[in-house]
């Protein structure tokens, strides 16, 4: 009987798959995606929040978006906090702005509510053919260097200068040796496709450094931390300052392009588009994105969005929402092995962090480099990220550099009223409100 209510919920078998074939693809998702557990505290918890509360807000915002994306939307997409924009709360709007980090969990709250107001009224398709490619592909390398930028910095790799800005930190130190031999190994088992090739070079230099003595063993299993710390503590209020403008476009515009981005690329790879190329129920999809992004903000966490990595779990086999649903039960098990996640130095997810970027700055390779008026705005873009140390303004200098060039060069057709409104709106917030 409840084999058959699984079966009639997710329509498995007009999708081709079983129960064990989607159990076995939701594990794998999750292995290959389970280091956000380690990382998003690790990153947040320097805003100054709880690190305990921040870990229990990770397991539960990346259930929730599970759990509703596979319910609800029937999609076999796993959901959790993304990486980029957790380090631009943390090192752009908290260290960088100077907000409060409970005015940055409103300005994610509000994002999140503005993308969902946007698929409800089906804008969102608008929006994404209105920004042209060049600033999508521009962004997400950009976001990519910034997270280079923030593990190399972590790591000790490169430290600050006086005279240069920048330059090479000591390579003798155990941190920046302990991050280098982290991204080694996973990197190369990723190559090698090895299931978890993230986690496992994660808890692979954590253990190492204990056994050489740079890091304190502080167990396994617990009863979960109290999430109270940061539960329910976002000031909506406080992200409606003028000047918080651009940090919640930063975080629904990456957050949009990154979802739609995923879904598409997801779908096609596990055959779920439909006869025209669309998504059926994207909206759903959409909609489960936005909500978890909401209830993330009201636990305690940055945004929560689709991961590409459940492209694992698609070549596994997973074909329908069960398999998010397996991921999302793993994540609220993984709320019992706190002591695990507070046992990983900075320096065993700095690895981690560097790997991420590599594969978000494979964009680049997609640009248009013959064409200098599509190209410049992709470098212009993707290089203001990591040296302002902000997401924010290098979305604002991609989308004004873009509008500059293609009307200086008298290419008007490839312009489109929202880019052009976007870098008259940018180009006042850093003219006037910086």
């Amino acid at each position: 009987m409840q084999k058959s209510l699984i079966e009639r919920h997710f329509k498995l078998a007009e999708h081709g798959t079983n129960v064990k074939t989607e159990i076995i693809a939701g594990i794998t998702t999750f292995l290959t995606m389970a280091y956000i557990i380690f990382v998003n505290p690790s990153i947040l918890s320097e805003s100054g929040m709880d690190y305990g509360a921040v870990f229990v807000a990770t397991c539960v915002a990346s259930a929730v978006g599970c759990l509703i994306m596979g319910l609800w939307a029937n999609y076999p997409i796993a959901m959790a906090p993304g990486m980029g924009l957790n380090a631009f709360f943390t090192y752009g709007v908290v260290m960088g702005m100077g907000y409060a980090w409970e005015t940055a969990l409103g300005a994610v709250f509000l994002s999140g509510f503005t993308f969902f107001l946007l698929s409800v009224f089906r804008i969102r398709e608008w929006i994404i053919n209105a920004i042209p490619m060049s600033l999508r592909l521009g962004i997400a390398a950009g976001i990519g260097l910034f997270l280079a930028m923030i593990a190399l910095k972590n790591a000790g790799i490169v430290v600050a200068n006086p005279a240069t800005y920048v330059a090479l930190g000591d390579l003798s130190e155990p941190a920046a040796l302990y991050a280098l031999l982290g991204f080694f190994v996973i990197t190369a088992l990723s190559h090698l496709r090895v299931t978890g090739a993230v986690m496992i070079g994660i808890l692979g230099v954590t253990v190492l450094s204990m056994l050489l003595g740079h890091n304190e063993f502080g167990g396994i299993v617990s009863m979960p931390p109290s999430v109270a710390p940061t539960l329910m503590q976002l000031d909506v209020a406080g992200a409606f300052d003028v000047a918080m403008i651009s940090v919640v476009f930063a975080f629904l515009f990456v957050d949009l392009f990154d979802t739609s981005g995923t879904l598409i690329g997801v779908a096609h790879r596990g055959g779920l588009l439909d006869e025209n190329g669309k998504l059926p129920r994207i909206g759903r999809a959409m909609m489960a994105d936005s909500g978890a992004s909401m209830a993330g903000a009201a636990l305690g966490t940055s945004t929560t969005t689709s991961y590409i990595e459940s492209t694992a779990g698609i070549i596994s086999g997973g074909r329908t929402g069960l398999t998010a649903v397996v991921v999302g039960v793993l994540f609220l098990i993984s709320l019992f092995f706190s002591p695990l996640a507070g046992s990983i130095p900075a320096y065993a997810t700095a690895g981690a962090l560097l790997y991420v970027a590599v594969l978000m700055a494979g964009s680049l390779a997609h640009a248009d480099w013959d064409d200098a008026t599509e190209a410049a705005p992709v470098l212009i873009a993707a290089l203001a990220m990591p040296l302002t140390f902000s997401i924010a303004e290098g979305i604002a200098l991609g989308f004004v550099s873009y509008a500059a060039i293609k009307a200086l060069s008298g290419r008007f057709r490839d312009l489109n009223p929202a880019v052009v409104v976007l870098a008259l709106v940018f180009s006042a917030k850093l003219l006037f409100l910086d």
